[in-house]
């Protein structure tokens, strides 16, 4: 279950080291739900961030492989595209507007 509140970072620190292996099985078990998520009901902006914060967490880490690093670090980009295409559009309407449909100003 994906929460607002889940701080990868300080979870990392609290347990005194970062264990690589942990987080990238992590991420995958993540993707995998996005994407059985996006087959039955459609994408969630949600657990996509969170993907892209994991592969951000995963890019940033100075222990983890050269090969591993760079590749998280494209993957975050390309979830961050995902996460951004996904995000609901706010129509925003501006004073005159509200005004001409004769809208409530409360």
């Amino acid at each position: 279950m994906v929460t607002d509140d889940f701080d990868l970072e300080n979870r990392d620190r609290a347990a005194g080291a970062v264990r690589p292996e942990l987080m990238i099985s992590t991420v995958l078990h993540l993707m995998s739900h996005y994407t059985i998520n996006l087959h039955e009901s459609g994408a969630c902006v949600k657990l996509a961030s969170v993907i892209e914060r994991h592969l951000q967490a995963l890019a940033n880490l100075p222990n983890l492989a050269p090969v591993l690093r760079a590749t998280c670090e494209q993957l975050s980009e390309q979830w961050a595209e995902i996460v951004e295409r996904t995000m609901p559009v706010t129509k925003k309407s501006n004073f005159f507007m509200r005004l001409v449909r004769n809208e409530r100003l409360v």
